[in-house]
């Protein structure tokens, strides 16, 4: 059975941080070999981005209408991304320590804002203590059943995939724990529960379907929500899988599969009538609460970004902002994306955020400031039903509406480059005494027709309105 999400979900903007790459507050936890801040990335190199960082950009944040911020991981780990964890319970020396996370923790509370960690249990580092145990002991290790060994002695380090035990993808940097050992499981369980203890609000779990075991999640599930009943708790899965939710294991899951059909449509693989048919039946896909604790992305740090896939076309750009942050679901936006930072699959994704405003994209932010603006200070557009109107797939507009408490919004997209009209039938929406709508994101305003209830709307290329 689906649980009961934290009601903070539903009103949440969550912004996404490789903390390696948002800003360094304190040069004496850099390595000696720190890359130039806006190198290009690569696969081992820091660039001295740490939880000091995070805290000293705190106003950016605020300004800018975060409430929630989800940190990639921040334990101890050997790479630059941290999924080769060492040690769960440190914070790593190159970000800070518990009392930095403390600081941070704090410093988010204190401004309406929630911390979500990053939970990577399917697989560790070497480094990690009982894999280094095995590589030292071998056989006669007391760790001996934490992973899945196939043969002694081990053999972690030559090049090619893991033969002797196994590894996530074969990496042999990343050897799998045996979850059903269950020193393991209760190891991995204080984890979750230690740092919801120091004040984390949940955890977005790393690759959850690798760990195909029900009664593991459930526990993992409840001991959060003992910990903390209002954690949220998100999976990282790619497809739509309900049964993660019906099972009651996750809040919600990253949407990837929204962000596919949201670039499908602006990249013209697919017309609005299929849009609007696939993101409706992504809704219908998932008991009704959790359609609103879903966690709704264009880009992370798996993904190439938003504006490297749409070419630098920010009018599409900005279309693809403005159908985020008025779908159901709480919208995402990682780190840089506001500002148009390009970058391809990882590890170009993971770029230095710039911190010269002269190399910001001011009319995008500013756009993304507006729609967060919008979703803040009108409950319709977080907590409104999902109405899909008229659409016209040969001229790629289309429309939909959301409503709550006699509240109507209805959201107008021109997907072409050409001025297109589309008439909208409002028979489904309760118009009350409403005789006119405006736009939101502009001067623009439409009457209605009495007679028929439907509006006529004129619209730019590449441009959407919020009707109201």
């Amino acid at each position: 059975m689906p649980k009961n999400i934290p009601s903070w979900v539903k009103h949440a903007i969550f912004y996404q941080i490789f903390p390696d790459r948002f800003h360094n507050g304190d040069l004496s936890n850099d390595p000696e070999n720190v890359q130039s801040w806006g190198s290009k990335p690569n696969l081992w190199g820091f660039q001295g981005g740490d939880l000091a960082g995070i805290i000293n950009k705190i106003d950016y944040l605020v300004e800018f209408g975060i409430n929630a911020i989800y940190l990639n991981p921040i334990f101890k780990g050997a790479s630059n991304h941290r999924y080769d964890t060492i040690d769960y319970y440190q914070i790593d020396p190159k970000l800070g320590n518990l009392d930095t996370f403390r600081d941070l923790v704090n410093i988010a509370h204190k401004n309406e804002m929630k911390i979500i960690l990053d939970g990577v249990f399917n697989h560790t580092g070497r480094g990690f203590f009982a894999f280094n145990d095995l590589l030292e002991n071998g056989e006669h290790s007391p760790y001996r059943y934490w992973y899945h060994v196939y043969h002694f002695p081990i053999d972690a380090y030559s090049p090619g995939k893991a033969k002797d035990y196994a590894a996530w993808w074969g990496l042999k940097s990343l050897p799998k724990l045996n979850t059903d050992h269950p020193p393991v499981r209760e190891y991995l369980l204080d984890v979750a529960k230690y740092w919801i203890e120091q004040g984390a609000d949940g955890w977005r779990l790393d690759v959850p379907n690798e760990i195909d075991d029900e009664s593991f999640w459930s526990e993992f599930q409840e001991i959060v929500r003992t910990t903390n009943p209002d954690a949220y708790i998100c999976g990282e899965i790619w497809e739509a899988d309900s049964t993660w939710i019906e099972n009651g294991f996750f809040d919600g899951l990253m949407n990837y599969p929204l962000r596919t059909a949201i670039i499908d449509l602006l990249q013209g693989k697919i017309t609005p009538g299929i849009f609007l048919q696939q993101v409706n039946n992504l809704l219908q896909n998932y008991p009704c609460q959790n359609r609103y604790a879903m966690f709704n992305l264009l880009g992370s740090h798996d993904t190439e970004r938003i504006r490297t896939i749409l070419q630098d076309d920010f009018d599409l750009i900005q279309l693809a902002y403005l159908f985020l942050f008025t779908f159901i679901g709480a919208p995402v936006i990682y780190y840089g994306d506001e500002i148009g930072v390009r970058g391809g699959k990882d590890p170009e994704s993971r770029r230095g955020f710039p911190w010269d405003e002269y190399q910001w994209e001011l009319p995008l932010k500013r756009k993304i400031e507006k729609l967060i603006h919008l979703r803040r200070i009108f409950p319709a557009l977080r907590l409104g039903e999902f109405i899909p109107l008229d659409n016209d797939d040969n001229k790629m507009v289309f429309s939909y509406a959301r409503t709550y408490e006699n509240n109507n919004f209805i959201m107008v997209f021109n997907c072409s480059d050409k001025n297109k009209n589309l008439d909208i039938s409002l028979v489904q929406i309760k118009l009350n005494n409403q005789t006119r709508f405006n736009n939101l994101l502009g001067d623009e305003y439409f009457q209605i027709n009495s007679a028929n209830k439907s509006i006529s709307v004129l619209i730019p290329p590449k441009t959407g309105f919020i009707l109201h």
